[in-house]
């Protein structure tokens, strides 16, 4: 069983459940998992988990994520891109007036802190139905507005009625979303052309595989040359060494005293762990409790 993860890259037409499906036809292993969904026609970086490396998805959906988007000015629809049903459309004395100063400003103000309604084609329950069933059925219900956290955002190229975009943003936040929401904000409408997801945390798209790229690695038996070991995910964590004593309560995910365990000094409050045994195996992470002076499991891999 391959225990970790896999940066794959997502190609347009796949859920990001029909990948998972196809790479437990492809590993032969049925402990799989991705880390967050992309949509049907988005493209990019989508870290899978394996066996043990699974208990790491509720934990890298908290990453910040980097998106290339283009948005269409002067058209709104249905599912806020251009795969839906056109609501508006603007004229062309509309279009004509923005210019691309104006344009500019508008984009940058979404900077920071903003409230973001999520659509209703998303995978969100309300009262146990996903929004996009609700959707599709014709019903719309009232979604209160969340707070996302835009940090990073360049205008890579701008061509009117067109925009394309880098975007770095918290969990949570949608980009269809956000295009819609600078078309609302320009007054003449907006939806997402075309998205990739070019980083997740530390996976960038550069070393992203393709599917058929893991059915290579699959026959020449190299799978487990491509997955990351759950540890390495938190490089900003120091690593912590167990003695023997220390290793027995690790086996059995207890709470480790500091006199236990050696990082290269007294951690600090609250500090997170990776949390070793003497001879190198990594168990979990741990986080630094300074009032008992004691170590206390945050997720265990072993």
């Amino acid at each position: 069983m391959y225990n970790g993860i896999m940066n794959v890259y997502k190609e347009a037409g796949f859920t990001s459940h029909d990948v998972v499906a196809k790479l437990r036809g492809i590993c032969k292993q049925k402990k799989i998992g991705h880390t967050g969904t992309l949509d049907p026609d988005a493209v990019g970086v989508l870290p899978v988990c394996f066996g043990s490396g699974t208990k790491l998805c509720d934990m890298l959906t908290d990453w910040d994520k980097e998106y290339i988007a283009t948005l269409r000015l002067g058209v709104s629809t249905d599912t806020q891109d251009l795969s839906g049903q056109v609501l508006f459309r603007a004229g062309e004395e509309t279009l004509s007036a923005l210019g691309e100063e104006r344009v500019r400003e508008n984009i940058l103000r979404f900077l920071g802190d903003y409230e973001q309604i999520p659509p209703m084609y998303s995978a969100l329950k309300v009262n146990g139905k996903k929004l996009y069933e609700l959707a599709r059925a014709g019903k719309e219900v009232e979604r209160k507005p969340r707070k996302v956290r835009i940090r990073e955002l360049e205008i890579l190229e701008m061509c009117l009625p067109t925009v394309r975009f880098r975007v770095v943003c918290s969990k949570g936040t949608y980009i269809r979303t956000l295009c819609h929401d600078i078309g609302e904000k320009l007054g003449c409408g907006g939806a997402m052309e075309s998205l990739t997801r070019s980083r997740v945390g530390i996976f960038g798209m550069e070393e992203a595989l393709r599917l058929s790229q893991i059915e290579k690695l699959r026959d020449e038996n190299k799978i487990s040359d491509v997955i990351i070991p759950p540890d390495a995910v938190f490089p900003e964590c120091r690593a912590a060494k167990t003695d023997q004593e220390g290793r027995r309560l690790l086996q059995n995910g207890n709470r480790i005293p500091a006199k236990l365990f050696q990082c290269g000094g007294e951690p600090m409050e609250d500090e997170r762990l990776r949390m070793y045994d003497g001879e190198g195996r990594f168990y979990g992470l741990y986080r630094y409790d300074a009032g008992s002076k004691e170590a206390r499991p945050v997720k265990m891999f072993l």
